[in-house]
């Protein structure tokens, strides 16, 4: 909601969705971003939550001193925030062999956060779909691939809470994500992939969230601009999938968003945060 994409509309664009959503979650991306989803989830209690983390795409243009200096500052806001994420690997756009081992580092660094201050985690897990994967082989490497590795770092890192953020992997994979109780999260793209249809099909309701991922990934394709309204789009291809009714999923959903949030929200409402 802090993206330029909303510069023009953005108190009509959350006003539209708290006539449809109770709740929506957004995401600092990095120590600029972190201060105005801070201040806009301030102007909107009850309504905005927020997950603070360092997107591995901006990895590389910061500084040692720089993260340190944001980690102190999500330290310094830990109960104003429900999770740490973004926080993960991109091999899409993250490439260089040497980058990509600093980005893994600073993952793990982001990891400890969340384990310190009893925070689940938002992973953003991309492959790079063509050209060279982190080896520098030539071989592509598939959003499988990258999905597997983030389960392994977070598993050797013992991160009991984690979601796998927009999820882009094969059902198989998304089977052992779930087997290890870990969430994962179907955004509006599900329209347009026989992929995530499966997963929604074969992964039990109790290990399922959902998205937009605004403003990106649209489900309209005259609409460049995605929307949180539009989430419940992704509710009735789940429902679709699983021959169920919408309002089953949409309460099961609900359950898996309070287990996984419900105890920092409801401890920041306590403490008027």
């Amino acid at each position: 909601m802090t993206f330029k994409e909303y510069d023009v509309d953005r108190e009509q664009v959350i006003a539209d969705a708290r006539q449809i959503l109770k709740r929506i979650v957004i995401s600092g991306v990095d120590q600029e971003d972190a201060r105005k989803v801070l201040e806009l989830a301030a102007e909107h209690k009850n309504f905005i939550s927020v997950t603070l983390g360092l997107h591995p795409v901006h990895v590389e243009r910061k500084t040692d001193k720089e993260i340190e200096a944001y980690a102190e500052l999500i330290s310094k806001n830990r109960r104003k925030i429900v999770g740490i994420g973004e926080v993960g690997l991109d091999h899409h756009r993250v490439r260089d062999p040497l980058k990509l081992k600093r980005t893994r580092e600073v993952f793990v660094e982001f990891l400890g956060l969340a384990k310190e201050f009893d925070l689940p985690v938002l992973l953003h897990l991309r492959g790079s779909g063509s050209g060279s994967g982190s080896g520098g082989s030539g071989s592509s490497s598939t959003s499988s691939n990258v999905i597997e590795e983030g389960l392994k770092i977070i598993q050797d890192e013992d991160v009991k809470r984690a979601v796998f953020h927009c999820f882009t992997g094969k059902p198989k994979i998304a089977e052992i994500i779930s087997d290890e109780g870990y969430y994962i999260s179907l955004p509006t793209l599900i329209l347009r992939s026989k992929s995530m249809k499966n997963v929604a099909k074969r992964i039990p309701l109790s290990r399922l969230l959902t998205e937009t991922d605004a403003p990106y990934l649209s489900p309209d394709e005259e609409e460049e601009r995605n929307l949180p309204q539009n989430v419940k789009i992704v509710y009735d291809e789940i429902a679709r999938q699983k021959r169920s009714d919408v309002e089953t999923v949409e309460a099961e959903i609900e359950r898996n968003f309070t287990r996984l949030f419900g105890d920092c929200i409801a401890q920041q409402e306590k403490n008027k945060l």
